[in-house]
């Protein structure tokens, strides 16, 4: 015999009625991401407010993300956020290391391979994009193409195609800022006027 009290207490359903934290972790991706593609397209100097972004906006801001995407149990948005969140970090540690003598600055063979394996994770990410909204499929695209670029920029240690690794760049910040104020828009508003 089946008692219903015991049935009743096991069938406890949680609403999650936490904030969505996706525009914060796109937001703070597309800000970094386009200042330091200002700096690749050669329209500023890397200097205190690149390296303060990529600690504080672009990377903890993102881990933050992630971390609540993780608590929502979206391990896209947790590996996305995180992940870039980290890669902003030892970005900006790459310069940090160097200016207080605790490692070599780095060549262009060494940028190379360091921007290689994140062009793998963001390719990989692009692969579980085909099967979500355009909007984040062309983003993703961007940041894998950008990516792609910067390695050929490092290798080739051309000036143009470092300028294009920067407007790719610009495009790709633009896009993951749209798409993320586009989330909050939408959701203030309660109907859709932003597409995303």
């Amino acid at each position: 015999m089946v008692n219903n009290e015991d049935t009743n207490r096991n069938n406890i359903f949680l609403m999650d009625q936490t904030a969505n934290p996706a525009p914060l972790g796109l937001c703070a991706f597309g800000t970094t991401t386009i200042l330091l593609s200002l700096w690749n397209a050669g329209v500023i100097g890397i200097s205190s407010p690149i390296i303060a972004m990529a600690i504080f906006y672009g990377g903890l801001a993102q881990i933050i993300a992630g971390l609540m995407e993780w608590k929502k149990n979206n391990n896209f948005g947790f590996l996305t956020f995180v992940s870039f969140g980290f890669f902003w970090m030892t970005f900006a540690g790459v310069f940090i290391l160097p200016a207080f003598g605790l490692a070599k600055a780095p060549g262009p063979a060494d940028l190379a391979a360091f921007l290689t394996v994140w062009g793998i994770v963001a390719f990989g990410l692009l692969i579980c994009t085909l099967n979500m909204h355009r909007s984040l499929q062309v983003t993703v695209l961007a940041v894998f193409l950008t990516i792609a670029l910067l390695v050929a920029a490092e290798l080739t240690e051309s000036g143009l195609v470092k300028l294009g690794a920067g407007l790719m760049g610009i495009l790709a910040g633009a896009l993951a800022i749209y798409i993320g104020l586009g989330q909050v828009i939408n959701e203030i508003h309660g109907r859709k006027i932003i597409p995303v």
